[in-house]
């Protein structure tokens, strides 16, 4: 796992262009800002393309689109494909909600994608595993967590991160598990937004979308353990302001130190 790349963001501070779900669209930019990249959101198709030259990597959160917006999506992912600019889907409730997985799946038929980053509702809802999802949460099911991941990153020949207790990147043939995590995430809405936009921030650094999604993972789980570890009862709107404060203080010393994972 290439930890510096923690040191190489912040020395290159990548332009990540985002388009965010409004419910956490704040914390988005500020754990970028934070982390020591540039971000940057837009909701105009007219600039699109504009803003697709100018960042590093696109990041899409479909949390709350509508169809107006999925316009600007398309637009935005096909001039991310023509200046190949690495671009991350996180694919909201599309476990929960057909159109969600409709239109979900009809932009990634469009489409070359970097990573998909989503729970394991998500991830098998695209990787068409038998699931039962239950709104933004997870969900249950039989399933083997792994294979839904591989499933899913050979299905769109991309990098998955499937989130959960633990976090599982794939390339669809070598497997990553981090183990470093907290209750405090699932009681913090914004985190997995968070996550996602943190990966495409790393791979605007490094074409290695499987390195980069490893690291970014890395770097904010144990962001985010060592700020619970620091608490002494789980306060969830705490842990949401000091989060952005640890990527803000995490080093590359504190990540190799603390992460674990096989």
């Amino acid at each position: 796992m290439k930890i510096d790349l923690l040191d190489t963001l912040r020395e290159k501070n990548p332009i990540a262009f985002n388009i965010s779900n409004f419910v956490t669209v704040q914390d988005v930019a500020n754990g970028i800002n934070a982390l020591g990249a540039s971000p940057i959101m837009s909701e105009e198709k007219n600039e699109a393309e504009a803003m697709v030259k100018m960042c590093d990597s696109v990041t899409v959160n479909l949390g709350a689109f509508t169809e107006s917006q999925l316009v600007q999506i398309d637009a935005v992912t096909t001039f991310a494909n023509k200046y190949r600019k690495p671009i991350v889907i996180d694919p909201v409730a599309v476990g929960a909600v057909d159109y969600r997985k409709e239109r979900c799946n009809e932009l990634l038929d469009q489409i070359d994608i970097a990573v998909i980053r989503g729970n394991a509702g998500e991830i098998a809802a695209l990787a068409d595993v038998e699931w039962n999802a239950k709104g933004i949460d997870a969900g249950e099911g039989s399933a083997d967590l792994e294979t839904i991941a591989k499933t899913l990153a050979k299905k769109r020949d991309c990098v998955v991160v499937e989130s959960g207790k633990t976090d599982i990147i794939t390339d669809g043939d070598a497997v990553v598990r981090i183990f470093n995590n907290s209750d405090l995430f699932k009681l913090h809405v914004g985190s997995g937004d968070m996550l996602s936009s943190t990966i495409g921030c790393f791979c605007g650094i490094d074409d290695d979308y499987f390195e980069a999604a490893q690291t970014a993972t890395a770097v904010f789980d144990v962001a985010g353990e060592v700020v619970a570890k620091s608490m002494k009862q789980p306060l969830a709107g705490s842990f949401g302001v000091q989060l952005i404060d640890e990527l803000h203080l995490i080093d590359v010393k504190t990540v190799e130190k603390n992460t674990n994972f096989e």
